[in-house]
């Protein structure tokens, strides 16, 4: 034994205990243990059956994906139907619904503790123990069906399942009220986005029409056009000159015709008046009338070959033919002289007193005639050549006025081709705008008949709610158990709280432990028989009235509990 003085008392550690010491203190204090044992059997079991049964109800619900595929009837919608299961369950799990749930006629939840506490603890209370709602899938599925449960408890079974089938309709209506809502907001916003779209593409076609309207012909589009058509112009005035040269041409050979005959016919008329001269018919005569046609003709063709020659190069094939009928008219024309010179020089050789045969006054009269219907051709002809060259001068001042035209509209193009670029381009972009914001109106709308014939996501019911027959809570057996297990807990420690306050000694272990005397006998403590009589009938009387106490407590428990359950 160990002894140590510290602040005027003396410590002594007490020996390790065994087996039967433990059973001698449980003997001691066996009061202490039973006690509390009992106490809290009768305390558990009153309060187990005390407590009201709450029963609870569940209902599934099925959240069903679209009924069309997404590639024909794309979502309009950015959730998911999971995702706003959960914001409906916030809106339905809100204070106002639950106030009104609660304090509904048909359910009138929850009286005694609206009574005691503000309407604000009780849906504290109840979305705390009493309601649930229990998501199975994972919120964001779209593709695969998924399921959530209601569930409710409740001292009332009936008004259980009542409230548990009013949250199915309230989840149904607010769904249903949320794709119509959003339908209508989508329908309202498209449906002004596409009349300021059509607006603006309205107005981007006035713009563009005015402006080509304005600018017709010099239009970036139309350049090849006008290129295409002063092309054209070019050749066809290219034509009308050649058709000019022509003309002056012909008239050029006209004239010189004109003019021989004239002198022909002077001629003829001169030698019907002086017969002395010759003969119409004779050689002499004809060279003289051929020499004098071809020396015009020459005249002329020299005439018009310099008129050439000032518009075209001497490679022209018509200034070459020129040439060629030039050199050979000339050829003829030195022929002619020169048997003409051999005729009169055989004239000059004849006999002076030959006899000379009278003119032929019938033959010059006839061709007098002839030349006369030649003149008058050759007349008509030079009108008809004027007349044409009178048209083909309008027609080339025509095509030069157009041309000048054509070359203005192509200068004018690049001046505006920025500005025309631009309206072009805001008009595409107005009916690109118009065009995207029409087939979102139309998807919106068939989005809309799919939600009214129900072919969109839905809620369904996959359980509905069923009255509840066994109650959920309170377990009796786990609170009785509970009960008993922590009373005998609670009576050891009374008890060794009171072997611990003991300091007395209390068997021969505790005397040779301590004192390191040996031991030659021990005396056992003689108490009063009358005193130890009536400690044990008080103890006896303390323990029957709290057994008839506690019996009584049950019994008026188990009472209570089937009396409201049955």
């Amino acid at each position: 034994m160990t002894a140590t003085a510290s602040s005027g008392y003396i410590a002594i550690s007490r020996r390790p205990l065994d087996l039967e010491d433990y059973v001698d203190v449980a003997r001691r204090h066996l009061t202490w243990i039973v006690g509390p044992l009992f106490f809290g059997f009768v305390a558990s079991i009153c309060v187990a059956f005390l407590l009201p049964n709450n029963y609870k109800s569940e209902a599934t619900m099925q959240i069903t994906p679209a009924q069309i595929s997404e590639d024909l009837v794309k979502q309009t919608g950015n959730q998911a139907l999971t995702e706003r299961v959960i914001s409906m369950e916030s809106t339905i799990l809100s204070r106002s619904s639950l106030s009104n749930l609660i304090q509904s006629p048909n359910l009138n939840l929850y009286p005694k503790e609206r009574a005691k506490q503000p309407i604000e603890d009780v849906i504290e209370a109840m979305k705390a123990k009493d309601l649930r709602i229990q998501l199975d899938s994972a919120p964001g599925t779209r593709t695969h069906a998924s399921t959530f449960k209601i569930i409710f408890t409740y001292v009332d079974r009936f008004k259980a399942q009542q409230t548990v089938q009013m949250l199915i309709t309230r989840f149904m209506d607010e769904n249903t009220s949320s794709q119509r809502s959003t339908q209508n907001l989508l329908h309202e916003f498209f449906g002004d986005e596409l009349t300021q779209a059509k607006a603006a593409l309205d107005k981007a076609n006035d713009e563009l029409a005015k402006f080509k309207a304005a600018n017709q012909g010099r239009l970036p589009e139309q350049s090849n056009t006008n290129i295409a058509q002063l092309t054209s112009f070019q050749t066809r005035v290219n034509g009308i000159q050649d058709q000019l040269n022509r003309l002056n041409q012909d008239r050029v050979q006209l004239e010189a015709h004109l003019s021989t005959s004239k002198n022909q016919m002077d001629l003829y008329q001169l030698m019907a008046q002086e017969p002395s001269t010759g003969l119409p018919g004779s050689a002499t005569l004809r060279q003289n009338v051929e020499l004098e046609s071809l020396n015009k003709e020459i005249e002329s063709g020299e005439l018009r070959l310099q008129q050439l020659l000032q518009t075209y190069r001497e490679t022209y094939p018509d200034i070459r033919d020129l040439k060629k009928q030039l050199a050979l008219r000339k050829k003829v024309r030195d022929d002619l002289q020169a048997r003409q010179d051999g005729l009169l020089a055989s004239d000059a050789a004849k006999p002076k007193d030959a006899p000379k045969k009278p003119p032929t006054n019938f033959q010059a009269a006839q061709s007098l005639t002839a030349l006369q219907g030649e003149i008058d051709k050759t007349n008509a002809q030079l009108k008809v050549n004027a007349s044409e060259q009178v048209s083909k001068a309008k027609e080339l001042e025509t095509v030069t006025r157009l041309i000048t035209e054509y070359q203005n509209k192509l200068a004018a193009t690049s001046g505006i081709e920025s500005h025309y670029s631009d309206l072009v381009r805001e008009q595409a972009s107005a009916t690109k705008r118009y065009q995207d914001m029409l087939g979102k109106q139309e998807n919106v709308t068939q989005q809309t008949d799919l939600i009214a014939r129900k072919a969109g996501e839905n809620l369904e019911v996959l359980d509905s709610p069923s009255i509840p027959i066994t109650p959920s809570s309170p377990n009796r057996y786990m609170i009785v158990g509970g009960g008993i297990a922590a009373s005998f807990m609670l009576g050891l420690v009374l008890a060794g709280a009171q072997e611990a306050r003991d300091s007395s000694l209390k068997n021969l272990k505790d005397v040779r432990a301590y004192t390191n005397l040996p031991v030659l006998c021990s005396i056992p403590l003689l108490e009063n028989t009358l005193l130890v009589k009536r400690k044990k009938r008080m103890t006896y009387l303390a323990w029957s009235a709290a057994m008839i106490m506690g019996i009584t407590a049950i019994c008026a428990a188990l009472f209570y509990y089937y009396a409201n359950n049955t």
